[in-house]
């Protein structure tokens, strides 16, 4: 490579002077430009976005993903471009650990059958769960850290800009009282207005973009309203999920005392009911009806289905709505 000593000493000079001006401002002993209080306040709230947008990704995230170390596994497979593997949730390895402790207990007996039974629905939670975390990256974090890595990073790669074209203005502000003679005295004038026109320049570019931040806002409100619309989804995945499994454990719980192929009698704890519309069974929980026909039911803890059991002896769960208590 070829290196350009003289620049590389003119940089490290004007970078040398520049720090001892910074340090004379500081102290009081030197003037400053100052930006106007419109300039400030927009800076003063894209500082304040940055700051708290980097907050909220980084407390979201450890929402989503509670482990650290698997967020910076995939923080290190995003940043190389690769695809980060494929992880269980903790739900989905509870879920195995059931359904294995159920079948190596016995699957016949009512604990062992029960343990299979959550552990298939844990497993359901799971991959819902990972697939909430999934969307809510997507919707959310995702463009909230594509903002801090590009719009944020131009802003503050442009103020930083700024503020070398304002101490170089500075330097000639005092470069130009210092001048002494008729000869120098003009030279200084002119880097001046240079000077004068480039932190004018600088200051017009940096403003635009501090001023494009409310434009951001308005796609972070986007954002979040995603956001909680997934995290809604997910809750009510949630909730349909383990209202199924509540329903399963009840199925598989209830027996009824006394059977109707027994004798002509309603048993104690059913009543007899009468089907108005033919049903289909969407499972093998549920107990497939046709119209008029007569079966027994019994009220159980849902309260949109009734446990119900035809002349063949065969039981399930069948919905009220296509029911008739007779008796």
């Amino acid at each position: 490579m070829d290196f350009n000593v003289k620049k590389m000493v003119k940089d490290a000079g004007a970078a040398l002077s520049r720090a001892i001006q910074l340090t004379e401002e500081k102290l009081g002993t030197s003037e400053k430009t100052e930006l106007d209080a419109y300039f400030e306040n927009l800076w003063s709230r894209a500082e304040n976005t940055k700051n708290f947008t980097e907050k909220i990704v980084k407390n979201t995230e450890a929402v989503l993903i509670p482990n650290p170390g698997n967020r910076i596994e995939d923080y290190i497979y995003e940043k190389i471009e690769k695809q980060r593997p494929s992880r269980l949730s903790n739900l989905e390895y509870l879920g195995m650990d059931m359904v294995e402790a159920g079948t190596v207990l016995g699957p016949g007996t009512a604990y062992g059958s029960s343990l299979i039974k959550v552990g298939q629905w844990e497993q359901k939670l799971g991959q819902t769960e990972r697939d909430f975390i999934g969307s809510a990256g997507m919707c959310f974090t995702q463009p909230l850290r594509k903002f801090l890595e590009t719009e944020m990073k131009t802003i503050i790669k442009e103020k930083n800009l700024l503020e070398v074209k304002r101490l170089d203005l500075d330097a000639c502000k005092n470069r130009v009282r210092k001048a002494r003679s008729m000869l120098g005295q003009p030279t200084a004038e002119r880097e001046l207005r240079i000077a004068q026109s480039e932190f004018d320049r600088q200051t017009e570019i940096t403003k635009l973009l501090l001023e494009g931040v409310g434009s951001s806002h308005a796609a972070h409100l986007r954002y979040l309203y995603e956001f909680v619309e997934t995290q809604a989804r997910f809750y009510s995945q949630c909730t349909t999920i383990m209202t199924d499994l509540q329903r399963e454990l009840t199925s598989l719980s209830s027996s009824p005392s006394v059977s109707p192929t027994q004798n002509n009698t309603i048993p104690d704890d059913m009543k007899k009911a009468k089907s108005i519309y033919d049903y289909t069974a969407k499972d093998s929980t549920e107990l497939s009806l046709k119209a008029n026909e007569v079966i027994y039911i019994k009220e159980i803890q849902n309260s949109d289905y009734y446990l119900g059991k035809n002349s063949k002896n065969n039981q399930g769960l069948v919905p009220k709505a296509y029911l008739e208590v007779i008796t």
